[in-house]
């Protein structure tokens, strides 16, 4: 859980946050009630996109936000657990108003609740995640982010198929990454960040044995930055890495493909980690799970991960305007 403070304003971004509520069929409906109840103060310094029935629910039971934007049609009604090419389609215009929204300078980041892509691909989203949606509708080049109350995680790529990976790791992204990797935990207030890089094969490719990407393509990229980055390492056995991460040795773990950084995260931390976009005009914040229709309108979905992303996505959003945010804190359940 997060430890709750009272924000003065000098802590909170000129924009207020804008919360979607992903597939209205799943946990999202629901983990923003139960988060808004849990945390009055912060609700009504957000915004709130979603269904028209439920926004008017949630305004009947004293659920205050900031100011509220209806999507779908006037009638929709959610049903928990049954999603529709409906549900998808209004998630989808969720996410357009946000991001138009941002650029517009009416918000100053996104916090998004889960969406199904399957569904999504239903109805046309030609995107393989919120990640690449938000970087194609305000530009620049995105970076997947993950930080719990223990690991923090940057992926040097992105939704890709394990057979592409390593042709999608040259310089540019290598770079992106570990500047990424170092922004993030500057802004969650370490001032000299350690960043440990993930080899690509295991063992780190023991010296070619294994592998040659580290020998001829990696470490030399690595060596490189490390001319800027002087904490940065070289590749690191995977299999270890994230021990030492937990152990204090490194600040951050730069992770070359998804699974590689996303399965000991949500193994040590599924309830705790938050997605972030890095690298793009606005901040993106979301909880690090799906949509758990196979629960949804059960109310036994936790609201830690999401209410992390809404902390998060506030002191990013300040630390990245040079405005001061007090420190987010993080504890186990």
């Amino acid at each position: 859980m997060i430890e709750t403070e009272a924000h003065s304003s000098a802590s909170l971004p000129r924009q207020p946050l804008v919360l979607t509520c992903g597939d209205p069929a799943g946990v999202g409906l629901e983990i923003i009630a139960a988060w808004a109840q849990a945390h009055p103060q912060a609700s009504q310094a957000a915004c709130l996109i979603g269904p028209r029935m439920w926004l008017d629910e949630l305004a009947a039971c004293g659920i205050a936000f900031h100011r509220t934007l209806a999507v779908g049609p006037r009638s929709f009604m959610p049903h928990p657990g049954k999603p529709t090419v409906e549900g998808a389609d209004l998630a989808v215009e969720a996410l357009e108003c946000a991001a138009a929204g941002c650029r517009e300078g009416d918000f100053s980041a996104v916090v998004t609740a889960p969406v199904s892509k399957i569904w999504l691909k239903r109805v046309g989203f030609s995107f393989p995640g919120q990640t690449e949606f938000f970087a194609d509708r305000w530009g620049d080049v995105p970076t997947m982010a993950f930080a719990g109350g223990r690991l923090r995680v940057v992926i040097a790529t992105r939704h890709i198929p394990l057979q592409d990976v390593p042709r999608q790791l040259d310089a540019p992204s290598l770079q992106h990454a570990v500047a990424q990797a170092v922004q993030l935990v500057q802004c969650l207030g370490v001032a000299r960040p350690r960043i440990g890089v993930c080899g690509l094969n295991p063992h780190a490719g023991e010296e070619g044995l294994l592998g040659s990407e580290e020998q001829d393509v990696l470490n030399p990229q690595l060596t490189e930055l490390r001319s800027t980055y002087p904490d940065l390492s070289l590749c690191q056995p995977a299999d270890t890495l994230f021990r030492r991460h937990l152990q204090g040795e490194f600040d951050a773990v730069v992770a070359l493909y998804h699974d590689q950084g996303l399965a000991p995260l949500k193994t040590l931390e599924f309830d705790q980690a938050v997605d972030i976009t890095l690298g793009l005009p606005w901040v993106r914040t979301g909880p690090d799970h799906g949509t758990g229709f196979s629960i949804a309108g059960k109310n036994v979905a936790t609201i830690t991960s999401f209410a992390n992303a809404v902390d998060l996505a506030r002191k990013l959003a300040c630390k990245l305007s040079k405005i001061f945010c007090s420190d987010i804190k993080f504890r186990p359940n």
